[in-house]
């Protein structure tokens, strides 16, 4: 998995040093929502179930490099209106 510095220097928190690897690749593949940023980064997020919690990971504009990974305690899955 490539990283950012700043992914490596707030990774050592010690509410982020829990989120597994295997999480943050889940996200990164099977996201249930993205948003590109202005400034072309990417936020992902998606449901993990181990935890009860959505994990908002944040790439690089290559998709791949990860940047910020962190619970999202504000995140609400949107439903879809039939």
């Amino acid at each position: 998995m490539k990283t950012t510095k700043y992914f490596k220097y707030t990774r050592q928190r010690s509410d982020r040093a829990c989120i597994k690897d295997e999480w943050i690749e889940f996200v990164i593949n099977s996201p249930i929502k993205e948003v590109v940023q202005s400034d072309g980064r990417i936020k992902k997020w998606a449901k993990i179930n181990d935890v009860n919690k959505y994990l908002r990971v944040i790439v690089l504009e290559d998709s791949e490099t990860v940047h910020n990974a962190f619970f999202d305690r504000t995140f609400q899955e949107e439903n879809s209106e039939s």
